[in-house]
């Protein structure tokens, strides 16, 4: 019986910074493991347009996109929840008024609110974050506005109050730290598709593996036996059955030769 792996991206497959490092152990260790018989997946909160094939070309079976609203197996798309475009206009209109700074994200691209709140991390985002040649100035305000998630960054005067409780009623609100924040679709996330594909490959729970650094990887750290964290990611360690070494210092060959799955 094959087992079956779970790869955050950012901060786990790639360095969280400018240069957006994958490095060679990690490359290898897939290719290893794939040769096993095993299956890898990618479980990201990033929609399916802002994988970059760099990560792509390491090799995976799948892609659970967008905290659990996309899922593709094998080139097939098995899944995907977005949102009505009445409560995207609802929800833009809200952020708005509580001062903070959204970027809406589809499938397909982005959506950005040039009339919400400004923040200087916007502009590190679009620069370091997005892929080349993805269009950013599609607008809140266009005919086509939609979105299957969203994020925004804080400051002092955002009212998180009525963030929380009106916008709370229909997302999760996840605080990924330094301001910033996840909004993913109450009954979706990382850990509900990761039953999925349990599910339709027929692998037992007990084959399989997750590996996060964040915040929003905690549903699917948590819903699998075996999960690891990588080395520095201090604030999920209380949560997981192993930590590895950090990502440059070969975190990922060390998690999967611990496990034995190269």
């Amino acid at each position: 019986m094959p087992s079956i792996i779970f790869f955050d991206i950012d901060g786990t497959l790639i360095t969280e910074d400018d240069r957006m490092l994958i490095p060679d152990s990690t490359r290898e260790a897939i290719a290893e493991t794939r040769r096993r018989g095993n299956y890898t997946f990618i479980n990201t909160g990033r929609t399916a347009f802002n994988i970059s094939k760099e990560v792509l070309a390491l090799g995976f079976d799948g892609m659970l996109c967008g905290c659990g609203t996309y899922i593709e197996i094998a080139g097939s798309v098995e899944l995907y929840h977005t949102q009505e475009q009445s409560l995207c206009r609802k929800i833009a209109r809200i952020l708005r008024e509580c001062r903070c700074t959204p970027v809406y994200e589809r499938r397909e691209g982005y959506f950005f609110d040039d009339l919400a709140e400004y923040d200087p991390e916007l502009d590190w985002f679009r620069e370091h974050f997005v892929k080349p040649g993805i269009p950013m100035d599609r607008q809140v305000d266009d005919p086509d506005f939609g979105y299957d998630k969203f994020v925004f960054w804080a400051n002092e005067h955002t009212d998180m109050a009525r963030i929380r409780r009106e916008i709370g009623e229909y997302y999760d609100i996840i605080d990924r730290g330094n301001r910033f924040f996840e909004n993913v679709p109450r009954g979706y996330s990382k850990a509900t598709a990761i039953g999925y594909v349990l599910k339709k490959l027929a692998i037992p729970l007990e084959n399989a593996y997750a590996i996060g650094d964040s915040m929003n990887d905690l549903p699917m750290l948590q819903a699998v036996p075996n999960s690891i964290a990588m080395g520095g990611a201090e604030h999920i360690y209380p949560y997981v059955s192993y930590i590895t070494t950090p990502i440059e210092e070969d975190g990922i060959a060390n998690a999967l030769r611990h496990f034995g799955l190269i």
